[in-house]
């Protein structure tokens, strides 16, 4: 498989080069970056990151913890260290359904340490309506579920994954029936299927319109009784911990800050899988929950991990326009509320403020048609009508179905003064998903050895240039599973240094600058946030091209050089530590990827859609990749905070 190829540095500048197999154009200089003249290995996404790191023994750094600890909570609560640093076979970085599945079954293997963010169930996971995509109803096949994955990918999806996933979901959807998630089921006794955006057959198991949370709340369950699993609230993950052993890049555990406490907590790990979640902040409007600021993303760029698909931004057709609301919020909202695509699937109909229904002239598959078609569609409509939002009309079903499918809408809009039995919904679209991420093979395996990926933050090749609905949750279940195996073997094969923690130098925390000094800080942080949203919604958003694009890469770095110009100038250094920091140096370097990864391609696929090249083009159907960062002329947010010290 070919691929695009980009140069990672601190402005991300591509390189317009294509490798093929095994062979390769000689490349060029960019802004002082180096970029390799040849790969060695052939980039598919199956077998050409990182199948070597499966099989290989090393013996560079070996944790070994189990076997000096019994299986009792008491006993292994001695062996995790104290205070800074602490030691565990697994750190799962995330507490949504791919970390949470993956941790119940290494955790029969060894200890696990689960660190998120904010409370376990703030997750994306928890905010997912719809539902889980799977053949589970005779009428439909595996084959079918196939089909409707690689056209709503735009083609660019790997058709080796997609057949994996689209195989195993139907045994993990039963896994997790057997551990306690419960489903709708029909008047027949067996599960409601519930069809949605793209699916040519209902195949979506759902909990209501609140499938997500009830999918979080059994696994939390599962978690909560296990012996071998602890889980650390309100740590941060800053940046993972990382050597070079020869050519390759070995990670050892992730820094974390306690944002209670605001002491640094230092994971050692023989693995780690990132499940972090997506970015949807880089975004003004956005249905993610407030965790999703692109930390995993960022953090494996810094780790030298490859990126992969960042322009593919997936924007929900319909999220709940608070300014058509009756009763308008009190304040404004942290994230968007989503109007699930099931809505659309049991009959939604969609009209612009005059009350005419406009997808049929855009696509004969009208509501139906995948999320990036109807996404272009509503915004088309608001900019020729010059309005704010449209009506998602449901009401002429019967109230009883509204309200058993969707009860969590309809009591959201009902607090609001909207009656959806009798009223349209006013939406508008919304940054949703992350199609992109962390390049990821058939075992979660990525680049740097003893990283592994699932969920939002991979790209597994699943979704090419657009998700099809629900086919999210299904993909971090199959990939958190297809990662446990080559876990477990290399957690087998490594044993703890516990001198290996001084090898990094630590984080600090900016308390020396001041209460006055760190208050300012924040405040012009959060401006340039806000300032950075605003850039990425007006030049970044459905509807692009070339210009913008530009103009984009012009103001972000314009504003991060100002923004880190000022933190520097009142007294911050660079190993210093805080969230609003953290996150918005991450939010920086999600927001360059996304950018750098449009600009690089000339055509219009899926998400990604560009008047100035607004063709599909054949010799484009190849991943962007986007390489490893150089350390030369790099900013603070595309720099690990310590430096590798392990030779």
């Amino acid at each position: 498989m070919a691929a695009s190829v980009a140069s990672g540095s601190g402005r991300l500048h591509f390189i317009d080069t294509v490798y093929r197999g095994q062979g390769c154009r000689q490349t060029h200089w960019v802004q002082n970056i180096v970029v390799p003249r040849c790969m060695q290995k052939k980039l598919s996404w199956s077998r050409g990151v990182t199948k070597r790191f499966l099989t290989k023994k090393h013996n560079y750094f070996h944790p070994q913890i189990t076997e000096d600890c019994k299986q009792g909570r008491v006993e292994i609560k001695s062996c995790l260290g104290e205070g800074y640093n602490k030691y565990f076979d697994f750190a799962v970085i995330g507490s949504g359904i791919a970390g949470l599945r993956y941790a119940l079954e290494v955790a029969k293997h060894g200890t696990v340490a689960v660190i998120t963010k904010a409370e376990p169930h703030e997750s994306n996971t928890n905010y997912a309506q719809g539902g889980v995509s799977a053949v589970l109803c005779p009428s439909d096949s595996v084959e079918n579920h196939v089909q409707d994955t690689i056209i709503a990918g735009a083609y660019l999806c790997d058709e080796e994954t997609v057949r994996v996933v689209c195989t195993e979901g139907p045994d993990r959807i039963r896994e997790l029936i057997a551990m306690g998630a419960s489903f709708d089921h029909g008047e027949d006794g067996n599960l409601h299927l519930a069809r949605e955006g793209g699916h040519s057959h209902r195949r979506i198991v759902h909990a209501a319109d609140m499938t997500g949370r009830e999918i979080e709340r059994a696994l939390l369950e599962a978690v909560q009784k296990d012996p071998n699993i602890f889980v650390f609230e309100h740590h941060f993950a800053i940046d993972l911990l990382t050597s070079q052993d020869g050519s390759d890049t070995v990670c050892h555990g992730v820094d974390t800050l306690n944002t209670e406490t605001q002491e640094v907590v230092r994971f050692i790990s023989k693995v780690t899988l990132l499940a972090s979640g997506g970015a949807g902040h880089i975004y003004p409007s956005t249905t993610n929950p407030p965790v999703a600021t692109g930390d995993g993303m960022a953090m494996a760029h810094r780790a030298q991990a490859l990126i992969s698909n960042m322009e593919f931004v997936q924007f929900h057709p319909t999220a709940l326009a608070d300014v058509g609301l009756p009763i308008k919020p009190r304040e404004a909202r942290e994230n968007a509320f989503l109007i699930t695509e099931a809505v659309r699937g049991d009959g939604g109909i969609l009209y612009n403020l005059s009350m005419e229904r406009f997808m049929p002239s855009y696509d004969e598959r009208a509501e139906l048609a995948p999320r990036d078609v109807v996404a272009r569609s509503i915004d088309d409509q608001l900019k020729k009508r010059n309005e704010k939002y449209v009506l998602l009309d449901i009401s002429h079903k019967p109230k009883e179905k509204i309200l058993s499918h969707f009860p969590n809408i309809a009591a959201e809009c009902l607090r609001h003064g909207l009656d959806i039995t009798r009223q349209p919904i006013p939406v508008v679209p919304a940054a949703h998903y992350m199609c992109g991420g962390v390049r990821a093979g058939l075992q979660g395996e990525t680049n740097v050895r003893g990283l592994y990926v699932a969920g939002e933050v991979a790209c597994t090749g699943l979704h090419g240039a657009n998700r099809l609905a629900s086919n999210s949750l299904l993909e971090a279940l199959v990939f958190a599973r297809r990662a446990v195996q080559p876990s477990i073997d290399h957690m087998r094969s490594s044993r703890t240094d516990r001198g290996a923690s001084h090898s990094w130098s630590r984080p600090t925390m900016p308390k020396s600058l001041g209460n006055t000094v760190l208050n300012d800080i924040v405040r012009r942080t959060r401006e340039v946030r806000k300032e950075l949203q605003s850039i990425m919604w007006e030049y970044v958003g459905i509807v692009r091209s070339t210009t913008r694009l530009q103009m984009a890469e012009k103001r972000i770095g314009e504003l991060e050089l100002d923004w880190e110009t000022y933190l520097f100038q009142q007294g911050w250094e660079a190993t210093m530590v805080g969230i609003e920091a953290c996150e918005m140096r991450n939010l920086f370097c999600c927001s360059k990827l996304v950018v750098s990864s449009a600009l690089a391609r000339h055509e219009s696929r899926g998400l990604h859609y560009t008047i100035d090249f607004p063709h599909v083009e054949e010799s484009m159907r190849l991943p962007t990749v986007i390489f490893p960062c150089s350390p030369v002329n790099s900013t603070w947010s595309s720099r690990q905070l310590h430096r590798q010290q392990i030779c």
